[in-house]
């Protein structure tokens, strides 16, 4: 009956080609505006999961209480000297603070004047206590730099520690580290290598790198959710601002843009770009492997014509399905043109196979046509049923990504059957193809037909054995899903290679715990007993900002300030020397260390800066200013800076500033309390194990590393019911539509055999599945299912040499089709498109080996075939 019913819409469909021609024009035209008028793309991947969840929905309460840290701009500044990154950092946030056109706030807490004023109060009593005594140690040295800020006054200094030496008074091994640094950068110098010096090093020591490596701006910017870039505006704006500053023009400082927003619209730019190009390359290529499948352009074209139409028809119904796309679902359209490409395939194989159109008649091409929609019609017509139901298995799951993806793929094998059936034989009318091949399968396979068919049962051991091997890997969780999200995007971009820099660094870790508390006193509380979990380095909430035991803390520190203060705050220092003055200050400082040879270890350092001295001695006056210059560059921000520190005050809850306050603190008062991991750059299992101890404290933990587990539990979750749905939904469709318990067995052992072996390639190659492959899943399903079918139906039909004929040189031209686009994914720049693209052709290529290596073999004997 349906094959009836269909040869008589290609039928009728043929005999009104024109009409149908124009009725899908304007049907294309309607759906293409109506896709420009609603369809939209996010690249928000908090939106690729069911907020009904709890984890999601504690995950969007947090982001609801704490907006201002989503979808962020972050300027990482990174230097040799620190300083120059530091006053790099500072000038941005002076330059675009006040620009509410395009930024809510653009601010670095690195350098909030709170921080910075109370920076010694947060370090433990007994480092403050060493730290103090070394700086007190440090007076006479820096009273004197203070006096005369410039290399005249640094050598002077210099000079006290020889005649400490000389006098057997000081201890080397305390300056040490400052020595080193003096003598490298004279060395330097006198290499002709001018550069500044960093105070902040000398002075501070490892204390330096406290605050970490790298010195941040953040910036909110205000989004045009319209456009394909919606933080463009504003970065560009932030890129142009950080390129133009002083230290950045010079290449002393390098720059990178990174944050949430600015990866979002790079990832989106890529995958984009490589969604246009796979298309693009699939097209070009199909058309070629159309060539060697059809013969005639005259059939070529029309199959291409059914893509697009059919392509254009998808996308306006995703338009009204779904509205906004995703990374995910975006893909619809490689899905589209890779199933879709079959049905025409099929069709016209077998439509070149009819003997009627040898005359060249219209009439005996209405009627092969006809013929080959009674012939082919309904074995294409339960490839996409089964297909469809394939993708639609995923639309019950949480993982919205995918269940919008099988939503529209689902829909599209409908909409490329009904093309398929009514505009691509009105297309062959009007291009009327005039080759006509009998034999178009192909009949040098005949005689391995026959082997195949001879040795039937070793195949089926064989491939047996591989599938055993496949449940036993699955079994053993030989297949790994990476969970995190950072794997999925372009190590290339710069947002992830700033973001990388950021990962390396304990204090900027994007892999961070949230919790969310009532009360200072549960803040205090939980903190406690999440420090002492092992996998856990630091607790951050609102009262962290808060030194304790300020009063002990305070006096040590006005003990210090009473002794350096005065010598730090001279009115009226020296001024500038002139090349001669330096000069001598440079024979002075040489004579000095010429003195104390004798009286250093052999690796001092004060002997390698005899050495430079003495070259340094001898340069010309320009030169010998501009050392002066960079020796001295930063000693008056550093010496102001030392000032502030030494100054700090009691602090309490109303001094933390506003913009940090609310980091930790929701409008109705409510407290966020921040946990962050021991070691950088984790893996999933570390990041696992981390939020399995996290929550023994906190059930009810959020934010990122809670999300990462959460979103990859989701995701198998959804995928293993997904796959059960699917398997007894394709059963039953195929039940119905074979009519033959062991007809639909013969289509499904061949789909689960080539899903085992898939698994054991994954698993040899080390192909981790992710956010971004594993749509792989329907696909496969899809294309697995079309493909036995065929064979199958034809097989109960009569056919008795299944490589020989028509119907595998289809299979095969399909699988060589698809495999373009694949393989155009699988050359992407995108991690995650390109680990799309490899494990779409593994399941390509495992689907080909079954369905021509086993079904032909599995293919049970008839009445009708030969001994």
């Amino acid at each position: 009956m349906m094959s009836a019913f269909i040869g008589r819409v290609v039928a009728f469909c043929s005999r009104h080609a024109w009409f149908v021609i124009l009725f899908y024009i304007v049907l294309a035209i309607t759906s293409s505006w109506v896709a420009y008028q609603n369809l939209e793309i996010t690249t928000d991947t908090s939106k690729m999961f069911s907020s009904s969840m709890d984890w999601k929905k504690r995950s969007d309460q947090m982001s609801k209480d704490f907006p201002q840290r989503e979808y962020l701009l972050v300027a990482l500044f990174e230097s040799k000297i620190p300083e120059e990154s530091e006053l790099s950092a500072q000038a941005l946030v002076n330059k675009l603070k006040n620009d509410k056109k395009h930024f809510y706030f653009v601010e670095s807490l690195q350098n909030d004047p709170f921080l910075v004023r109370n920076g010694l109060l947060f370090l433990p009593t007994p480092l403050l206590d060493t730290t103090l005594n070394n700086i007190i140690q440090a007076q006479p040295f820096l009273s004197s730099l203070s006096a005369d800020p410039s290399a005249r006054g640094l050598f002077n200094t210099l000079g006290m520690v020889t005649l400490g030496v000389k006098e057997k008074q000081i201890d080397l091994a305390k300056f040490n580290d400052a020595l080193n640094g003096f003598a490298n950068i004279l060395t330097q110098n006198a290499e002709g290598k001018i550069q500044p010096f960093s105070w902040e090093k000398s002075l501070s020591g490892d204390l330096s790198d406290l605050g970490g490596k790298y010195q941040l701006v953040v910036a909110k910017p205000k989004m045009d959710l319209n456009s394909i870039r919606p933080s463009g505006v504003p970065s560009d704006l932030l890129r142009e601002t950080m390129n133009n500053l002083p230290y950045v023009k010079s290449g002393a400082v390098k720059v990178y843009l990174t944050g949430d927003a600015q990866i979002n619209d790079e990832e989106f730019s890529t995958v984009l770009h490589g969604m246009i190009i796979g298309l693009f390359v699939s097209f070009v290529l199909v058309a070629g492997w159309l060539f060697m499948a059809v013969r005639t352009w005259r059939l070529i074209l029309p199959i291409l014509l059914l893509l697009f139409i059919g392509l254009v028809l998808t996308t306006g119904f995703a338009s009204i399905t779904v509205g906004t796309l995703n990374l995910i679902s975006i893909s619809f359209a490689i899905l589209f043109v890779s199933i879709a490409v079959d049905f025409g395939i099929q069709f016209c194989v077998r439509f070149r196979g009819q003997d009627s159109i040898i005359n060249k008649k219209k009439e005996d091409l209405l009627f092969a046509l006809s013929h080959t929609g009674y012939e082919a019609g309904h074995q294409i017509f339960t490839a996409a049923v089964a297909a469809a139901a394939g993708f639609l298995a995923f639309t019950p799951t949480n993982f919205i990504g995918v269940k919008q993806l099988g939503l529209i793929a689902g829909g599209g094998m409908i909409i490329a059957f009904i093309c398929t059936v009514t505009f691509l034989p009105a297309l062959l009318v009007i291009f009327r193809p005039n080759i006509v091949q009998k034999e178009a399968g192909f009949p040098w396979l005949k005689s391995l037909d026959k082997k195949m068919r001879q040795h039937r049962y070793i195949i089926i051991s064989l491939y047996g054995v591989l599938g055993a091997i496949g449940i036993f890997l699955l079994a053993d969780q030989k297949v790994v899903f990476d969970a995190d999200p950072f794997h999925t995007k372009d190590p290339h971009s710069e947002g992830m290679m700033a973001l990388k820099k950021m990962m390396g660094d304990p204090n900027t870790s994007p892999y961070t715990a949230d919790i969310i508390v009532n009360t200072p006193q549960q803040a205090e509380e939980l903190a406690d007993k999440l420090k002492k979990l092992p996998a856990v380095k630091s607790v951050v909430w609102l009262n962290s900002f808060i030194p304790e035991k300020q009063q002990e803390k305070l006096l040590m520190l006005d003990d210090a300030a009473s002794i350096l203060l005065p010598t730090l705050s001279l009115q009226h220092p020296k001024d500038k020397p002139t090349a001669q003055e330096l000069r001598q200050s440079v024979v002075k400082m040489v004579q000095g260390l010429g003195s104390i040879q004798n009286l250093v270890p052999a690796d001092s350092p004060l002997r390698r800066m005899q050495v430079a001295l003495q070259k340094i001695e001898k340069m010309p006056d320009d030169q010998l200013m501009a050392i002066n210059n960079n020796l001295v560059k930063f000693l008056p921000y550093q010496l102001e800076r030392l000032k502030t520190i030494l100054s700090p005050t009691v602090t309490t809850t109303q001094d933390i500033p506003a913009e940090l306050a609310e980091q930790y603190r929701t409008k109705d008062g409510r407290l966020r309390v921040e946990v962050y991991p021991k070691g950088v750059d984790l893996t999933t299992d570390q990041i696992i194990d981390f939020v399995k101890q996290v929550r023994t404290v906190a059930p009810e933990a959020a934010g990122t590393v809670v999300d990462i587990v959460e979103s990859a539990n989701t995701v198998v979750h959804s995928f293993i019911v997904a796959a059960i749905m699917a398997i007894v939904v394709l059963a039953i469709i195929l039940f119905i539509a074979l009519r033959r318990v062991l007809d639909m067995i013969l289509v499904m052992i061949p789909l689960i055999l080539s899903a085992l072996m898939a698994i054991i390639v994954i698993v040899l190659i080390d192909q981790s599945l992710n956010f971004a492959n594993i749509i792989t899943l329907p696909l496969f399903l899809g294309v697995g299912v079309s493909f036995n079918i065929y064979f199958v139906m034809n097989w109960r039909e009569g056919l008795k040499e299944p490589l020989s004929s028509p119907t595998a040189r289809a299979v095969l031209f399909s699988a060589l089709t698809t495999g373009t686009a694949f393989g155009a994914l699988a050359a992407s720049a995108h991690p995650g498109t390109a680990s799309m693209g490899v494990l779409l052709l593994i399941s390509l290529g495992c689907t080909l080996m079954v369905t021509l290596g086993l079904v032909p073999a599995l293919l049970p004997k008839r009445d009708i075939d030969e001994r």
